[in-house]
């Protein structure tokens, strides 16, 4: 091949390269810039959220507390401060970081986002709890205020996340924090798990390992610096402090009071009738969906008719049909006492 052709080929290829890097729009470099300027926006709304969360429950905020939760740097939490004081989102006083009207209102727009698509994943999926938080801190940088707005309607304007966090309206408005922590709880009062903190992660997995959820009615036994102990479904729990006061209780007026001896589908024998009072709000969406179709509904009738050689699952007798539950699902249907 002679040097003429050898040359026009490296120069053909060197022209790919540069348009592979340099095409407007669509080129490796201004890829590389729009994930740079995403990254930083998702930063700076986290720091919103993170100083909105701050104020909600009246901590002071800090630098130091911005980066820690962002896990990032103290230069670059700097960078955000500065970065957010520009765009007049926040004020930056001498021992406290506050956020201004307009950084409290775009705030909100972030948290209302999360909120309603977690209440979405609870209702209209089958995604495990464990995932909806994650799952919306991905779509909550992505959704419009519109398209908020559009799936706050298809899903019936919530007003209350699936762990019992208040969903900010269409103008930013949050009903007054109520209810009291588990910790401070007296022996023999009862109450309504009224919202379970999904923050940090591995705090939250315990509380889910436990079967606990908004709604749930307990009683307390006694509270100490040590220990937590309450009867929640029937069953006695411990808790350490530090995971009790992640979950917020408060009496609440049941539509049908459950008594402390309440059973539980799963508590039948085989051969033996109850009568349905009511699903656990646990068992969303699809799943409470299928039992209500199978006519698991108050005031019906059901009889544990066979156990498999396991003990689970267990057919039930219900209208005429037999359906097999496991006993995680038995246990959430109650049964008049």
């Amino acid at each position: 091949m002679n040097e003429p052709i050898i040359l026009l080929i490296i120069g053909i290829i060197i022209i790919l390269i540069l348009v592979f890097l340099f095409y407007p729009g669509k080129g490796i470099i201004a890829r590389v810039k729009r994930s740079k300027n995403a990254s930083k926006k998702i930063l700076i709304e986290d720091a919103l959220k993170y100083l909105y969360n701050c104020e909600y429950n009246q901590v002071v905020c800090s630098l130091n507390g911005v980066a820690g939760n962002l896990s990032i740097s103290a230069d670059d939490a700097t960078d955000i401060i500065s970065k957010l004081e520009s765009l007049g989102l926040v004020d930056a006083k001498k021992n406290e970081l506050v956020l201004t009207p307009d950084g409290r209102s775009y705030a909100l727009r972030i948290i209302r986002v999360h909120r309603l698509w977690e209440k979405y994943l609870a209702d209209e999926t089958s995604i495990s709890e464990n995932e909806w938080h994650k799952k919306a801190e991905e779509i909550e940088h992505m959704l419009t205020p519109e398209q908020a707005n559009l799936l706050a309607a298809q899903i019936g304007n919530p007003v209350f996340d699936p762990h019992g966090d208040p969903i900010p309206s269409e103008n930013g408005e949050l009903p007054i924090k109520k209810g009291k922590l588990l910790t401070e709880m007296q022996p023999g009062e009862f109450a309504n798990i009224i919202h379970i903190e999904d923050e940090p992660y591995a705090i939250y997995s315990q509380i889910i390992a436990e079967g606990l959820y908004p709604g749930m009615q307990i009683r307390m036994i006694a509270v100490s610096d040590k220990r937590i102990k309450f009867v929640a479904n029937g069953e006695e729990c411990v808790l350490s402090p530090l995971i009790a006061k992640n979950i917020t209780v408060g009496i609440k007026k049941l539509e049908k009071k459950i008594s402390e001896n309440y059973k539980t589908l799963s508590s039948l024998k085989v051969g033996e009738q109850g009568t349905i009072l009511g699903i656990a709000k646990s068992l969303r969406g699809q799943q409470r969906r299928r039992l209500m179709d199978l006519g698991i509904v108050p005031g019906t009738k059901i009889e544990a008719e066979l156990e498999s050689v396991t003990g689970d699952p267990v057919a039930y007798r219900v209208r005429g049909t037999t359906v097999a539950l496991r006993k995680q699902q038995a246990d959430r249907i109650y049964l008049e006492g």
